[in-house]
């Protein structure tokens, strides 16, 4: 059985185009509501549908989208009140190199002697790139930023990620 994740409530029409008024409960809008993105939409008593994004854009507090081959309120009025939602399958359409937060929180790493440091347990985003905290047995947490050099490979299936920790990166005192 597939499983779905929650994007976001249709509250209202907006105009007369087609537009949709959304209350987002995503954490990647940008992602979920780009042109070309399949959703889900979830109504009472009635089959969940596919939907494609045709446009998005933010309007106060809503997200505004409307859908392919929808051209008119007349379309969109009876998708009031509906769930959008991403199946978890769908999730793994990120590009190569990007991942979710819930599929990296979790995960063991290895380092390049083949030990193992701890479970990353959180994801900071102070800038540039994100860093990985990995909770470590009996010692401080490491934190480890996740950029080409440090990260080698990350296997979902394993749920391993793979480092190569330059000298001094851990501080192995404590």
């Amino acid at each position: 059985m597939t499983e779905y994740l929650n994007v976001g409530k249709i509250v209202n029409t907006q105009g007369l185009k087609g537009e949709l008024r959304i209350i987002s409960q995503t954490d990647f809008p940008e992602l979920r509501y780009k042109k070309g993105s399949v959703l889900t939409l979830f109504q009472e008593k009635k089959a969940p549908i596919e939907l494609t994004i045709k446009t998005h854009r933010k309007h106060k507090n809503f997200d505004i989208v409307t859908f392919e081959d929808h051209f008119s309120i007349n379309d969109v009025e009876k998708y009031r009140d509906g769930i959008l939602k991403v199946s978890k399958e769908g999730l793994k359409d990120l590009p190569g190199d990007e991942f979710y937060y819930h599929e990296i929180i979790g995960l063991t790493v290895i380092d390049e002697n083949n030990e193992e440091l701890g479970k990353i347990k959180e994801i900071l985003s102070p800038g540039a790139n994100d860093v990985w905290v990995v909770q470590r047995p009996k010692k401080k947490d490491a934190l480890i930023p996740y950029i080409e050099s440090v990260v080698k490979s990350i296997d979902l299936e394993e749920g391993i990620v793979r480092v190569e920790i330059p000298e001094g990166l851990i501080d192995d005192e404590n």
